[in-house]
């Protein structure tokens, strides 16, 4: 399930980051979400969404 909003995708994206040792600098709401979360959860979220296309 890919993130509903940029900010939301972004978060995600830091906390995976956090989560592979990419990041030591983050900030305590990225450390907690990195800790709540599976990397393959992070990956899910930190994803794009795929557009429908239209017919």
């Amino acid at each position: 399930m890919p993130a509903k909003s940029e900010k939301q995708r972004r978060l995600m994206g830091a906390a995976l980051a956090y989560k592979r040792g990419e990041n030591k600098n983050a900030s305590e709401e990225v450390k907690k979400v990195a800790d709540s979360m599976t990397e393959e959860q992070l990956e899910d979220f930190a994803s794009k969404p795929i557009e429908k296309k239209k017919k």
